[in-house]
């Protein structure tokens, strides 16, 4: 899967002259906690969070008169507070690599590039979604997680097996196990009851971690 399958495209977008005042304002209309910032060419040249417009008002012990900290904050402009060197993916970006990119960097969103062209933008919730869809968090079945050794086949044995008992997987995602001698594998399965689900790992050497039904 590709940044390009699960971007929000058409991101709005603003000037760097732009008050503080009026893009807390485009961001609570529009749900939106990042603004990409764009200039006259509307060629990317910034991005704002809206933790950096919270960070520069006044702190509320500051003995300045309210009528002196709203002319003060109406000074403020957007190219005051963005962070200019903004690190982009590309439409064919594996999302994978965007989500590394972003804890490595300690960011929450991406802006995505065509070329010299804003096409997109891709969040932390928009890959949280992704994860909701890789472990099947909205569907039906019987939940499952195994620690299987680090060996080739394994994953192929637990799903010829699942196949032959009738069983469906509409779910599966594998992760580090405690060591590199073994891995765990979170998966959701449908049509097979937990007997039936523990003599398959029983039978394949899998150790079970966890096993509950779940109504989505």
């Amino acid at each position: 899967m590709l940044v390009k399958d699960r971007m929000s495209r058409h991101p709005i977008t603003i000037r760097p002259d732009v008050s503080l005042h009026d893009a807390l304002r485009i961001m609570r209309e529009e749900k939106v906690r990042r603004l990409p910032v764009v200039d006259k060419n509307n060629k990317l040249i910034g991005i704002v969070a809206e933790k950096d417009l919270l960070y520069a008002a006044p702190s509320p012990a500051t003995s300045l008169s309210v009528y002196e900290i709203n002319y003060l904050i109406s000074k403020i402009k957007v190219e005051d507070l963005m962070t200019r060197n903004v690190i982009t993916v590309t439409e064919d970006c594996p999302l994978e690599e965007a989500a590394r990119i972003m804890v490595d960097n300690a960011i929450g969103a991406l802006p995505v590039m065509r070329g010299d062209l804003l096409v997109g933008m891709i969040t932390e919730s928009d890959l949280f979604k992704v994860f909701l869809e890789l472990l099947g968090a909205r569907m039906w079945g019987l939940r499952v997680t195994i620690k299987v050794p680090e060996r080739p086949g394994m994953l192929a044995m637990l799903t010829g097996e699942i196949s032959k008992r009738g069983g469906n997987i509409v779910a599966l995602g594998t992760f580090w196990g405690d060591d590199p001698t073994n891995r765990q594998i979170a998966l959701k399965v449908q049509g097979i009851d937990q007997i039936a689900m523990e003599e398959i790992l029983k039978n394949i050497g899998a150790e079970l971690l966890d096993i509950r039904e779940t109504l989505r």
